[in-house]
């Protein structure tokens, strides 16, 4: 059982949620993305979903497309990722690590060197945005034969046979794309949100985390009630870009704590 299966167990066996910020390796500079990483956990974290810095970010709106350009500046990419992971790994045994990216930087560094080095960081899953399940399959096969999940998206417009597609290829779990368009672009509609994953969870047995569009306590007290994990990025991303290196830490915190808090309270008034 992997590292995220294992934490979706044992968060049901409690009836919890799982929380999983986003933010992008490197910003706003490599030196803090360890101390972030861990202000994440202690501030309420089940997983980290850390960004691959990339120039042509197609599903990210504009907050992290600004992310993955100052890190860029900060020359970090692919394999300064995984080097920062392997770096909050030495302290942090238990929290899963899932790489979010894109395939022109796996590419470019070959599949077979990226499973590598992603096994040898003690990294649990990976989301490629533009790996669709018709060309992934020995990709998603090298990364089983490792023990790395394969976290896929389904979006609103994703019909049946498409997601029955996507299931026979996915492990950890499914990430539901809450709203069309990218990244920090609109308010949920919770009531059609839960419509989905109703009709996801007809198909299997798979945790179903929702994300994009997740920018309040309130929001994520709502996704929390109709899933099993509340994805957080634009709204921690934007309080990097908008906090001053005195004040960072300490925003993440609360921001996180807050959110937190209110997947928390879900749980309670049930």
């Amino acid at each position: 059982m992997s590292r995220i299966q294992a934490t979706f167990k044992s968060l049901k066996n409690k009836k919890e949620k799982a929380l999983i910020p986003f933010f992008t390796a490197g910003d706003p500079h490599p030196d803090k993305t360890v101390e972030i990483m861990n202000t994440l956990v202690s501030a309420g974290a089940d997983m980290i979903e850390l960004g691959i810095p990339f120039s042509d970010p197609m599903a990210d709106g504009p907050v992290i497309q600004r992310a993955s350009e100052r890190a860029l500046k900060n020359n970090v990419g692919i394999t300064t990722t995984i080097k920062l992971a392997a770096e909050f790994r030495k302290n942090n045994k238990t929290t899963p690590i899932i790489l979010m990216g894109y395939a022109n930087p796996i590419e470019a560094i070959g599949i077979d060197n990226f499973v590598s080095l992603i096994k040898d960081a003690d990294i649990d899953g990976v989301i490629t945005v533009d790996y669709p399940p018709e060309e992934s399959e020995q990709f998603v096969k090298k990364l089983k034969e490792n023990g790395i999940d394969s976290i896929f998206l389904i979006s609103p417009t994703t019909d049946n046979k498409r997601i029955e597609l996507i299931i026979n290829q996915a492990t950890g779990f499914l990430y539901y794309v809450s709203l069309k368009g990218v990244t920090g672009s609109a308010n949920i509609d919770i009531n059609q949100v839960s419509k989905k994953v109703k009709n996801i969870k007809e198909f299997t047995e798979l945790p179903v985390g929702v994300g994009f569009g997740v920018r309040d306590a309130k929001t994520a007290k709502e996704v929390a009630a109709i899933s099993d994990a509340v994805v957080i990025g634009s709204r921690i991303v934007q309080e990097i870009e908008e906090s001053n290196d005195g004040d960072l830490i300490n925003n993440i915190r609360n921001l996180v704590v807050e959110m937190k808090n209110s997947i928390s309270e879900e749980v309670i008034s049930k």
